[in-house]
């Protein structure tokens, strides 16, 4: 199709719910996000007691966020599940991957009565401990597990690409796609940590973004700088979001989410307006 001819909803951005004080209300989160030209907003369940005990909401409890998302009009439509970095798939303890599984399965549920249609997992055999052959054999047995509940309930999981060696990188990925093959487990990149692992790599970002050809279901669009994964301001670091988005665009992905962090800033909402204008201004300069 002729780029002048494409139409302003041909890719969708979303906003990480980090990207704004944790103590807004949903309706608050939801409205804030409309209010900055977003079109949906990414859930986060990380590994504190705090985001974990979303996973026991009650169905009263769930309803209203739902209600929330009608009567914003934006919705809730990928989570961002990080809690597996604490209890990981190939942990070395029993009873973490016992708890890991579990975490998986009620964060699926979740999803499931919400309308998530993506969970973004963590690129991690294990985080806190020491890995290994045996790890990475545990990872790949529960992530069997793991997709066989998120295919029961239509939901879709993508990987990250993390900060550390095991995951950096969309090949890497995709070894694991390859293993489990199923239409239920694809990757999601992160931009920013794609750069930093490119640094010593002999792979351009370009060329292993490439790798994932047909299995990218959406991207995390974050600024890095050589050494730091976090809390980088969009403008200020060395990711090329233009080559990137063209890139990402080439292989298919309509879907990205602006991941960025409040920190304490008085200026948030400035920082949310702003990250919406950059990253749309990178899709229009490059004709999306």
């Amino acid at each position: 199709m002729d780029r002048s001819r494409r139409g302003k909803m041909e890719y969708t951005l979303g906003i990480y719910e980090k990207a704004m004080p944790g103590n807004l209300t949903w309706t608050e989160k939801l409205t804030v996000a409309k209010n900055a030209g977003y079109d949906f907003l990414e859930m986060s369940v990380d590994e504190t007691d705090e985001k974990l005990a979303r996973l026991e909401w009650s169905k009263q409890e769930r309803k209203e966020i739902l209600d929330a998302m009608y009567e914003v009009g934006l919705p809730i439509r990928s989570m961002c599940l990080s809690g597996h970095r604490k209890y990981p798939l190939g942990s070395h303890d029993p009873l973490i991957r016992e708890k890991s599984l579990l975490i998986m399965e009620k964060a699926i549920d979740l999803a499931d009565d919400l309308g998530i249609r993506i969970i973004q997992l963590a690129g991690y055999d294990v985080y806190y401990e020491e890995g290994d052959q045996q790890t990475q054999e545990f990872f790949v047995e529960n992530l069997q597990k793991a997709v066989d509940m998120a295919s029961k309930k239509g939901v879709l999981l993508g990987f990250e690409t993390m900060e550390t060696a095991f995951m950096n990188t969309v090949e890497k990925a995709m070894k694991y796609v390859d293993i489990i093959q199923s239409p239920y487990l694809q990757v999601y990149p992160d931009t920013g940590n794609l750069k930093n692992a490119s640094l010593s790599s002999d792979k351009s970002v370009r060329e292993d973004i490439h790798t994932g050809r047909g299995h990218m279901v959406a991207a995390h669009l974050k600024e890095t700088i050589p050494g730091h994964f976090r809390e980088i301001p969009f403008g200020t670091g060395h990711v090329s979001f233009e080559e990137t988005i063209t890139t990402m665009w080439e292989e298919g992905v309509r879907r990205f989410v602006a991941e960025f962090w409040y920190i304490g800033q008085e200026n948030w909402l400035e920082d949310v307006q702003f990250a919406q204008t950059f990253l749309k201004g990178k899709f229009q300069k490059v004709g999306y």
